[in-house]
């Protein structure tokens, strides 16, 4: 399966997610052909665009009615569900706009069902999810990443009058994705084009260490001067997409917190997302006895685990920082030990195993049940996993 990373360094709407997905098929006959199956009242033109001297893809859908049509949720759902689309194209368009419409109605204080979706419901917007998710099926797409959210800032006009930036549904939609404003006061990113993300996205997370085969660009409607409005769409092997690169070690040095507050919350930290955590005794100035806290986190989980690390523990101060980390491949494998089933966990380095391990809490669990010890369990099933490879019997 493919990935496609976005960077939405000048925000996103659903033509620029369209435009970018398109460039990167190249074959805007067959896109238009499967659009017009929907039987839409629109016109829909591709073509090559520059925004501040870069070239682009850039998708117009023009409505070919006076008025355009107010859509509801069901109004929305029969069409999606009569088209001519494979499953996956239904299912993944009914995500975006259901989460579209219960944004626009927890913001206007009402029912999903009483909502009326305007600027965002149009026959347009039709056409970007479900092309979207047209193109994500064409182009093999297994996951989707994005880099933080560039949303602008100022005002901007709606049906519902003049709104901040982000506008509310906006706002409500990426309620969980790293956002800043930055170089124009304008909305940079629309409703559609926050359900699309919000719905698709698996992650968001800074540009990471990636291995591509080419990149796909969406052209902004506006041309800002000296401001390319323009969305790069990465796209390469799903297994060359290694988020795990970005991680960042949060330390703490405490000296007046027990030892009952520091191992609650090292188990709390775990269970927040913290991918190590540990305890080290170390000295302070005037010779104080003191105990550093490390965490090891992804960028997502720093915030949450600062606030926990200041709630807990009686620290008044962290520092944190990026680090560079390799981690090996790693699989997890079934054993039988003692008519019980045992985990072990299989690391590999250029295809090639390179250490073998059983889950401590498996075989800390038989032990108890078994009356054994605990180092005999291990070893009876390093032992049965040997056995199995060397046979070539063993399970995932």
């Amino acid at each position: 399966m493919k990935f496609v990373y976005f960077d939405a360094s000048a925000g996103l709407s659903g033509d620029m997610i369209l435009g970018a997905l398109l460039d990167l098929s190249n074959s805007p006959t067959a896109f238009k052909e499967k659009m017009a199956s929907l039987r839409l009242p629109v016109d829909i033109q591709i073509k090559e665009t520059k925004r501040a001297s870069l070239r682009a893809l850039k998708v117009d859908v023009s409505i070919k009615t006076k008025e355009p049509k107010n859509r509801r949720w069901s109004d929305i759902e029969i069409l999606i569900k009569k088209s001519p689309f494979s499953e996956f194209v239904k299912k993944n368009s009914l995500a975006i706009f259901r989460n579209l419409f219960q944004a626009e109605a927890k913001v206007h204080g009402r029912r999903s069902e009483e909502v009326y979706l305007h600027e965002a419901g149009a026959d347009d917007a039709l056409i970007d999810v479900m092309g979207t998710c047209f193109l994500t099926e064409v182009l093999g797409i297994g996951a989707f990443y994005s880099s933080p959210l560039n949303i602008g800032e100022g005002w901007v006009k709606t049906s519902h009058g003049v709104l901040p930036v982000p506008p509310p549904a906006v706002a409500e939609l990426l309620r969980n994705a790293p956002v800043y404003s930055a170089w124009v006061k304008e909305e940079l990113v629309t409703p559609t084009g926050a359900s699309i993300v919000s719905t698709l996205v698996k992650k968001f997370v800074s540009l990471p260490e990636i291995s591509y085969e080419k990149i796909g660009y969406g052209a902004g409607s506006r041309n800002f001067p000296g401001f390319p409005n323009i969305l790069r769409a990465f796209y390469g092997e799903e297994k060359n997409f290694k988020q795990e690169k970005k991680i960042y070690l949060i330390e703490a040095t405490i000296d007046d917190s027990s030892p009952q507050l520091l191992a609650n919350f090292m188990d709390k930290a775990l269970d927040e997302g913290a991918l190590d955590a540990f305890l080290t005794p170390v000295v302070m100035k005037k010779n104080r006895l003191a105990t550093k806290l490390t965490l090891l986190a992804e960028v997502d989980k720093i915030d949450l685990l600062i606030a926990s690390l200041f709630k807990e523990t009686t620290s008044i101060g962290v520092r944190y920082f990026p680090v560079e980390r390799r981690v090996l491949e790693r699989k997890v494998k079934k054993v039988k030990v003692l008519g019980e089933e045992i985990s072990i966990k299989v690391s590999y380095l250029g295809g090639k195993e390179v250490n073998a391990q059983p889950e401590f809490s498996d075989c800390a669990k038989i032990a108890k049940k078994k009356g054994l010890p605990l180092k005999d369990v291990s070893r009876i099933a390093i032992r049965e996993f040997l056995r199995r490879r060397k046979n070539g019997s063993q399970k995932d």
